[in-house]
């Protein structure tokens, strides 16, 4: 029987792109992991994706995951793009090039093992994982944001 873990993630980027951070915590049996990082030149949609991945690839071994996140980007198309985007060559509804392929194909790589269910949370709604995310992403672009004025100087 797999372990049953949850995943609660969030990105953000000052501007898009720009200074991006990203934030996860994983718990299991009530005991949490906090992740987090920080990417330059980068947009929203990465840096939730990131997160994502970065969560996932700590798992030492396959489980059944229950993900959070306030992506409708994410959660969309892990529960019900994805599987459209390789049947079609990586092209999306509109017949057009899917974005942030590389990390897509990333996902999958890290996601083969294990059971995952998306599941979509409104942002600032007061859900204690998910506010935490989010800043954890908010302090990790600031920080790397600071950081570049500092050393520019």
């Amino acid at each position: 029987m797999k372990k049953k873990v949850t995943i609660y993630t969030d990105g953000s980027s000052l501007g898009n792109p720009g200074f991006g951070g990203w934030g996860a915590i994983l718990d299991y049996q009530g005991k949490t992991k906090e992740l987090s990082g920080s990417q330059k030149d980068t947009t929203n949609n990465q840096m939730e994706l990131t997160a994502v991945i970065k969560a996932i690839e700590i798992l030492k071994e396959p489980c059944d995951i229950s993900l959070f996140s306030d992506s409708s980007y994410v959660v969309k198309a892990i529960g019900v793009w994805l599987d459209d985007w390789q049947k079609n060559g990586w092209k999306n509804s509109a017949k057009k090039p899917v974005k942030n392929r590389d990390l897509w194909e990333r996902y999958l790589e890290v996601s083969k093992i294990h059971d995952i269910k998306a599941n979509w949370v409104k942002a600032h709604n007061g859900e204690i994982q998910n506010e935490r995310c989010d800043k954890l992403a908010r302090d990790e672009a600031t920080k790397l944001q600071e950081k570049e004025r500092y050393e520019r100087f």
